[in-house]
């Protein structure tokens, strides 16, 4: 895994205080494009259990697998007890137990491309769910967010984190979707949008920004150092445009071919 993808854990504290969470929106939506009942579920990259307590809480037995020991660590704090962790990533683990559901949050661009999806219908049952979903956390005003990033630009030209397939921003199926249509694995590619908006103090979207990977492989004055700056550039608080964009699949039955949306 790349250094970016393993930053997290020196932060796993400030991960869990300072991201946001996901709402039930998100589950029912999950659930409805799955259209039976769902009783097994396995998260790949669960970071602090934020997505893990959605699913677990709602009565689905959840396996959630974490690579980093401190970012697992901290997930064990805040889950049900009845959540199985595995420290382990995507690529170590082995085809086995499957499925009802496999999903990633915020999580699914720190995959090896190579046998992503193959490897991923191993895990499920089938006609299995994947789902994987995220996204980024941005001032809702435009002068704002051009303040954050005047203030970020002697350090990086941009925080986020580039599609993995080239896809562009403005074109209408985003990544992994654009993937998923392309493979013989999954069927009936959904892409949706469930609204998040939030207001944070100044000090607390700096806190959400230093569990960002951009930041956090920066050296550590380096990333202090833009921290403040971002937070002496924002106003006492911050109204934040958080939309989670959503992709949904469905494992192709053995015997049934690919179609794609």
């Amino acid at each position: 895994m790349s250094g970016r993808a393993l930053s997290f854990g020196a932060g796993a504290e400030a991960y869990e205080r300072f991201r946001p969470g996901y709402s039930m929106e998100l589950f029912d939506r999950v659930m409805a494009y799955a259209g039976r009942t769902v009783r097994t579920a396995l998260e790949i990259g669960a970071g602090t259990g934020k997505a893990t307590r959605l699913f677990a809480r709602q009565g689905i037995s959840v396996t959630a697998t974490e690579p980093d020991a401190a970012m697992l660590a901290e997930l064990r704090k805040h889950v049900p007890t009845d959540v199985t962790t595995v420290r382990a990533a995507f690529e170590d683990l082995r085809p086995g137990e499957t499925y009802g559901l496999v999903y990633a949050a915020a999580a699914l661009h720190w995959t090896a491309p190579q046998g992503r999806w193959p490897r991923m219908a191993a895990l499920l049952e089938p006609g299995g769910v994947f789902a994987s979903f995220g996204g980024t956390v941005r001032p809702a005003d435009p002068a704002v967010e051009e303040a954050v990033r005047a203030a970020r630009a002697p350090f990086l030209e941009s925080d986020e984190v580039p599609s993995p397939d080239g896809t562009p921003p403005e074109q209408a199926m985003q990544w992994p979707g654009t993937e998923l249509r392309q493979s013989e694995w999954f069927t009936d590619v959904q892409q949706s949008v469930v609204e998040r908006h939030m207001v944070m103090s100044a000090r607390d979207y700096a806190g959400h920004l230093s569990t960002v990977s951009a930041y956090l492989v920066l050296p550590a004055s380096q990333r202090e150092e833009v921290l403040d700056r971002i937070t002496r550039a924002l106003p006492e608080t911050v109204e934040l445009q958080g939309d989670v964009t959503v992709h949904l699949a469905r494992r192709c039955d053995e015997h049934d071919g690919p179609t794609r949306a």
